[in-house]
């Protein structure tokens, strides 16, 4: 898949964009009618509150949304916008935010910036794209079955955690990216020096440390996978669903360092068909509404992070304490390159 993406070249728009006006303000009557079929791809219902999102902004506009998904990876989507250009199915699609730049290159998202996005700092946001919530990679831990678990990078390298570390490949993953930048700035770098970030996943991979086990909710429930490396907001949702099974989890910031990692927006310039929904909902996704709900699921709005949204206690009730996140830095993610993640980690760590 990665191959895939470099091959793409930003290009004009296929038969499929047709002669829809990207650059005028979405029509609001149209909303409600574009909205009856939605397919999306890789931004699921239960993916950071996406589907009370995606139902509050079609009540907005008196509409029902029938919002059907398929789970991609960042770069996968950005190839599938492209090969249907001439005939569009996907509309919308939740990205790592380092894909945001990705995206607009390779030609795939209109030029139209939301005029929400006048609240976004400018590396959050670019024609097509916006940043809409943000994560922390952290350590999601089965207490139970590890009683002393790691609190910082270096203490996953210790022996005792053989075979119980599970993670997203950064080459088909954007949380695996995330969690490599993490933790190249812990250990010494940034983003433009991820080097440190590299070395010290082959030093993890080479420790044993590192298990083939498939991260996932059902894995840390069993011990199969008893240390996960995930963002910090998944790990809290798991740690919820797994407390009515008398499971104990723990979401553990690393000491050591971490980073505030964005996700983001994207919309399928080619689906003009859908362009008045597309445009209304790029907007949305910016409102005190919606970042509400990316909070009530326990990711920080961006707006948050900015200091420009005030949220109730409520919505902040499934949140770490800000004592944890202490050690993370805000850094411009979108200066890094996923693409050339995907090529140094099968140079450098797999290799």
């Amino acid at each position: 898949m990665a191959s895939s993406l470099l091959a793409l070249t930003a290009c004009g728009g296929g038969s499929g964009a047709g002669d829809y006006d990207w650059s005028a303000a979405p029509d609001t009557a149209k909303i409600a009618e574009q909205g009856k079929d939605l397919p999306t791809y890789g931004l699921a219902p239960d993916w950071a509150n996406y589907g009370e999102v995606v139902k509050a902004y079609c009540a907005k506009y008196n509409g029902t949304c029938a919002h059907k998904d398929t789970d991609m990876s960042s770069s996968e989507e950005i190839v599938k916008f492209d090969a249907e250009k001439d005939n569009p199915i996907g509309t919308a699609s939740d990205i790592g935010l380092m894909w945001g730049p990705v995206a607009e290159a390779k030609g795939v998202v209109p030029d139209y910036t939301p005029p929400s996005a006048a609240k976004l700092k400018d590396w959050q946001k670019g024609k097509g794209w916006v940043a809409t919530f943000v994560g922390v990679p952290a350590f999601v831990v089965n207490t139970d079955k590890v009683k002393n678990p790691p609190k910082s990078w270096q203490d996953l390298l210790k022996p005792e955690f053989k075979g119980q570390v599970a993670i997203k490949s950064p080459t088909s993953s954007g949380t695996g990216q995330a969690m490599l930048v993490a933790a190249a700035v812990a250990t010494g770098g940034s983003v433009d020096n991820l080097a440190p970030g590299f070395d010290f996943f082959k030093k993890l991979k080479d420790s044993g440390n590192i298990t083939d086990v498939k991260m996932s909710e059902e894995t840390l429930e069993k011990g199969e996978a008893p240390i996960q490396i995930n963002y910090d907001f998944n790990g809290l949702a798991q740690k919820a669903a797994l407390k009515a099974k008398n499971v104990n989890v723990e979401v553990l910031i690393p000491t050591d360092g971490s980073v505030w990692s964005p996700s983001g927006l994207i919309i399928n310039k080619y689906n003009g068909a859908k362009g008045d929904w597309l445009k209304g909902f790029l907007d949305y996704v910016l409102s005190d509404e919606a970042q509400d709900l990316f909070a009530k699921f326990g990711a920080r709005p961006i707006r948050s992070l900015n200091g420009d949204l005030q949220l109730s206690a409520e919505a902040k009730a499934n949140w770490l304490p800000d004592s944890a996140y202490a050690s993370v830095k805000e850094i411009e993610i979108t200066k890094v390159n996923p693409e050339q993640i995907v090529a140094d980690w099968e140079a450098k760590v797999l290799a």
